[in-house]
């Protein structure tokens, strides 16, 4: 079987939390090729099976990635599948989700074609606390910042910062930065063919206003964790609803036959303690394998079994 690992540009040799993906799937006896996903002259129909990994750099151009994405998903099998990528590389799906009955982390949504002045964007900050601003499509925390509510000269940045994005045509996203980030942390849970895989805790990562990435994503902290039940079944939730959605959507076609290949799931806890989702990954996340034992191999034994066919379509 032949299978296409699919990377960007800045990382050819995939990002090193992926690079030993490549050999665990040659021993279990696939050709494997890594990819960069707009490289013209890879013939991805060559492939039983296309696996997004780091194509970091498509939040830059969503509309060329997901056009891209449908063009494989004509000759081959892609995972995750062309609806998941389509429906996921844009922060929009968070409003669904809320509207299903998921606690989404409070997010207001700022639309460029209502063209807003200064003025119109301070009412829509909160009043206090500490927020963030962010694009709708993005990646790797870029073009994120942190700023505080009462504080006039950072509220000022924030309000540059947003102009900024919505003058490019981009969806702003402003939500409240909850404090638990700074101690509890933000936890990541990654499924793995619908199956529970493991956690991780990540670090504090935006401090402040917005600044310039160095490469296509800012590093972060990471540490394994022992997450408990309660969380676990919130993140599955999350993902069981995310699938309905994504049904639904197909007027009752499951998006494939099997769950997702891969996502991951990232949580943070409200005021009161309880889990509320801050993004849900299934485009390109590190899917952290270094973190867990055997993490590595379940992800492999799961390609290997889409690329065998043992996975239907």
């Amino acid at each position: 079987m032949r299978i296409a690992l699919a990377t960007c540009s800045a990382l050819p040799d995939l990002d090193p939390d992926d690079m030993p993906l490549a050999d665990a799937l040659r021993a279990r006896g696939a050709e494997v090729d890594v990819c960069v996903w707009d490289d013209p002259t890879v013939l991805w129909g060559h492939y039983e099976l296309v696996v997004v990994r780091s194509t970091w750099d498509y939040s830059q151009r969503r509309g060329e990635f997901v056009a891209w994405a449908e063009r494989v998903a004509r000759v081959t099998r892609l995972s995750n599948p062309f609806p998941v990528i389509r429906w996921n590389s844009d922060k929009h799906y968070l409003a669904e989700l809320d509207a299903a009955g998921v606690a989404v982390v409070p997010t207001q949504w700022l639309e460029p074609d209502r063209h807003l002045s200064g003025r119109a964007l301070h009412t829509r900050f909160p009043a206090g606390g500490d927020f963030v601003i962010k694009p709708a499509v993005s990646a790797g925390s870029r073009d994120t910042g942190r700023y505080t509510a009462i504080d006039a000269g950072s509220r000022g940045l924030a309000i540059q910062h947003a102009k900024r994005l919505l003058g490019e045509e981009r969806t702003v996203m402003v939500q409240r930065y909850l404090s638990s980030v700074d101690t509890h942390g933000e936890r990541a849970h990654i499924f793995i063919s619908g199956e529970y895989s493991h956690s991780v805790r990540k670090g504090a990562l935006l401090d402040g206003p917005d600044v310039a990435v160095n490469g296509i994503y800012r590093p972060e902290r990471i540490a394994p964790l022992e997450a408990d039940q309660a969380e676990v079944e919130a993140a599955r939730h999350v993902v069981r609803t995310a699938r309905r959605l994504l049904t639904e959507a197909a007027d009752g076609v499951p998006v494939e036959s099997d769950p997702f290949l891969y996502s991951r799931v990232d949580l943070v806890q409200d005021d009161e303690g309880a889990p509320v989702l801050l993004e849900l990954e299934m485009v390109e996340p590190s899917l952290f394998f270094q973190h867990s034992e055997g993490a590595l191999d379940r992800f492999a034994d799961a390609v290997i079994a889409r690329a065998d066919g043992k996975i239907a379509r």
